[in-house]
């Protein structure tokens, strides 16, 4: 199973992001196999096992730990801030708390065919906590909640075509 980390702050215990390929495959078509040199890389940290929230970037599934999951929200314009990078869309005011709203597709590049992050009725925002700071993260769709056992998580291959390495967990 592919999993990512996604640190949003590039802090690398803000939290977790997982990432079935979807079926529950072992790893995704083409990767190496956990006994390949490739895939036993040094950094093989593995996630642990839980619960995780599945949601979609482009055309793949990933997941987060549903317990760094403060609340699911669709998406509205958020209120833009001067000079910000393409990923950084602006702050969203949840009940008195102001919230940086980041586009997980675009940080990642997980864009579409055209190099778009399109916005749709199924766009939505995870607001995650992380590390005591609500931070929301732009998903193109959320699916399930899925239960991981430890033996379903396997270490990520040393190269993984879409996601900068630093974002893969096991």
């Amino acid at each position: 199973m592919v999993t990512a980390t996604e640190t949003l702050t590039d802090d690398p215990q803000h939290g977790r992001q997982h990432g079935p390929q979807h079926s529950r495959q072992a790893l995704p078509p083409g990767s190496p196999r956990a006994s390949d040199p490739a895939a036993s890389q040094p950094a093989a940290r593995l996630a642990p096992a839980g619960e995780y929230l599945v949601f979609r970037l482009g055309s793949d599934d990933y997941g987060i730990d549903i317990l760094g999951v403060h609340e699911i929200r669709s998406y509205e314009q958020p209120t833009r801030i001067a000079r910000a990078p393409a990923w950084l869309k602006g702050v969203v005011n949840l009940r008195g708390v102001i919230v940086p709203i980041i586009d997980l597709r675009i940080k990642l590049g997980c864009l579409d065919a055209q190099g778009q992050a399109g916005y749709d009725h199924f766009t939505v925002v995870i607001v995650l906590n992380l590390q005591g700071r609500l931070v929301g993260a732009v998903v193109d769709s959320v699916s399930d909640v899925l239960a991981l056992a430890a033996d379903d998580i396997r270490p990520a291959p040393g190269l993984y075509a879409r996601l900068d390495s630093r974002y893969i967990r096991g």
